[in-house]
């Protein structure tokens, strides 16, 4: 599907949403490299697009690298899309536009005639080449065997540090969703069998998930589990499709019989993988069955572990006492299953955070795939997506993730300011607040971030984190802002995030600082980024905090503290 779609995008969505991760790849993360996809925006596929890729990636952007296609993008929008009326125009377009080099033969084939036909000029192939062979001298691929990663082989990738960052990188990606009681940790002094179930209790290449390499070794939840307890396997599914109960009666009675019950559930890349999309959010088949009659039988607690890249609506287990604990591990790699028993023993403290929101199966009645836009339609049904425009029900909302322990946040006196001045450029006076170039005509005026001295102006505080709990672990604070309300606006948005490890009984001071016209700006229909002035409410757990941003002019000075 996504070879021939043609995705309609507002400039206020684009600006707001879509460019903004791959603008801070490029900005921030200084990548060195950008890949155009199949599909095209608004009418112009997105190897083909100059606005894209020269005037944004490359201009505004300043990427340092080169633009790569997906592997027969060009291709694609000759042969599929029919966007140009011979091969030498789709190659040419694409040159021109800003790509670099082809993943795939298109290119390489139909370049020299675009050139001899006069479509193409050879200084455009020039500077595509330019691009792609600078970065290759920075990764030392002229320098032979004295290049810095010519040496490297498959055993610098299995070292044992790499192996341990495996590890650590699936603990810490673990998100623990439910405790009841609280059923986790699970201990070995108390729990000495376990019942280990499910389609995904023993898996390796499931971890892993699409676009892997070769995995050093795997460690399955059955292995990870067995270190800790002695386990009863029982499958209770053929695989994530569980198309039938055959196997359920085994699962149950093992239920019965062990200690504690660890179901270990949710897809593989036979639900979820390139080109193939879900149908829905909730379990395939039977496994829900499964797992309900399973704890209902459970003669100990029941922990159930998902396996998944993108959110399941698993309410019915949320809302089952008899279910004590659920984790979310993704596709936990090649370590997955030692992290997972390492988390529900407890010998690490879980401290992910849900990156997504978990939506209920009803969600999606109203929201067609095709659709891009953020914001929500009443008059149409329509929803919105994500945190920032959603406000229904949900199964687990973004930034959701439990702890072992109990995290106590404070904002340290004196140190947040509640009223900020916002600096404008000697163009753009505050006489100039009121005149449509500078401020919204709206209810809430807003002052263009091109208007404002961005740089001078942020808004900074201290937060305290006491851990008042008997476990060592982590916390991460998310800062969330609600601006001041308009129909364009979000209702919420991360602003800010840090994380930070506490010993037990121990407190921890962490600096928030938020830039103002990265964070705190929104994007209005016409797609342009402002300022909101008036109050801005900053939420970090259960923390609320108002901060009021107006014109510095105005007040004098740039910054008044509370």
């Amino acid at each position: 599907m996504h070879g021939i779609c043609n995705w309609q995008v507002s400039k206020q969505d684009m600006e707001d949403t879509f460019d903004v991760p791959f603008r801070m790849c490029v900005k921030e993360g200084k990548v060195a490299s950008v890949m155009c996809s199949y599909n095209q925006v608004n009418g112009v596929p997105t190897c083909a697009d100059p606005n894209l890729l020269k005037k944004t990636i490359r201009g505004a952007w300043r990427l340092d690298g080169y633009i790569v296609s997906d592997c027969d993008s060009v291709g694609v929008f000759y042969n599929s899309q029919h966007y140009t009326s011979t091969p030498e125009e789709a190659a040419a377009d694409a040159i021109k536009a800003g790509l670099d080099l082809d993943c795939g033969p298109f290119l390489a084939v139909h370049s020299e005639e675009a050139v001899n036909k006069g479509l193409l000029k050879e200084v455009d192939v020039n500077n595509a080449l330019v691009n792609t062979v600078t970065v290759q001298m920075r990764l030392g691929m002229f320098d032979g065997d004295r290049g810095s990663y010519a040496r490297l082989g498959p055993k610098d990738v299995c070292s044992p540090p790499h192996q341990d960052l495996a590890l650590e990188a699936a603990v810490q990606g673990i998100v623990l969703l439910k405790n009841h009681g609280p059923s986790l940790p699970l201990s070995t002094h108390r729990h000495h069998t376990l019942a280990v179930i499910g389609p995904n209790s023993d898996v390796t290449l499931t971890m892993i998930g699409n676009y892997a390499g070769v995995a050093c070794g795997y460690t399955t939840p059955l292995q990870g589990l067995g270190s800790f307890a002695s386990t009863i396997h029982r499958w209770g599914c053929a695989d994530v499709a569980c198309a039938n109960n055959t196997l359920f009666g085994a699962a149950i009675d093992a239920s019965r019989e062990a200690d504690a019950t660890v179901l270990v559930m949710g897809l593989d890349q036979s639900i979820e993988a390139e080109f193939r999309d879900r149908a829905g959010l909730l379990l395939p088949g039977g496994q829900q069955d499964l797992i309900s009659k399973v704890a209902a039988a459970s003669k100990g607690p029941t922990i159930l572990v998902l396996m998944s890249g993108g959110p399941v609506d698993v309410s019915f287990a949320n809302n089952d006492p008899r279910i004590g604990g659920i984790v979310w591990a993704g596709y936990p790699g090649q370590a997955g299953g030692a992290a997972i028993a390492r988390v529900l023993f407890g010998i690490t403290n879980p401290g992910g955070k849900l990156p997504m929101t978990w939506y209920q199966e009803e969600y999606l009645k109203n929201l067609a795939m095709t659709s891009m836009d953020m914001r929500s339609n009443p008059s149409k049904g329509y929803p919105g997506r994500t945190y920032r425009f959603y406000k229904g029900p949900v199964v687990y909302p973004f930034g959701h993730g439990l702890s072992y322990t109990k995290f106590i946040l404070s904002i340290a006196a004196g140190t947040a300011p509640t009223v900020v001045g916002i600096p404008l450029d000697g163009r753009h006076r505050a006489s100039q607040i009121n005149t449509t170039s500078t401020v919204d005509s709206d209810t809430v005026k807003a002052i263009r971030v091109t208007h404002a001295k961005c740089s001078r102006v942020s808004v900074s505080f201290d937060v305290d984190v006491r851990n008042v709990g008997n476990r060592d672990g982590s916390h991460t604070l998310l800062v969330l802002s609600t601006p001041p309300p308009q129909d364009w606006a979000p209702h919420k948005q991360l602003v800010a995030f840090e994380k930070v490890y506490v010993p037990a009984r121990a407190q921890r001071r962490v600096r928030i600082k938020i830039h103002v016209c990265k964070s705190l700006s929104v994007v209005d229909r016409f797609g342009i980024r402002r300022i909101p002035m008036g109050q801005h409410n900053l939420h970090i757990g259960d923390l609320m905090h108002s901060v009021s941003l107006k014109p510095a002019t105005s007040l004098g000075l740039g910054v008044i503290k509370s």
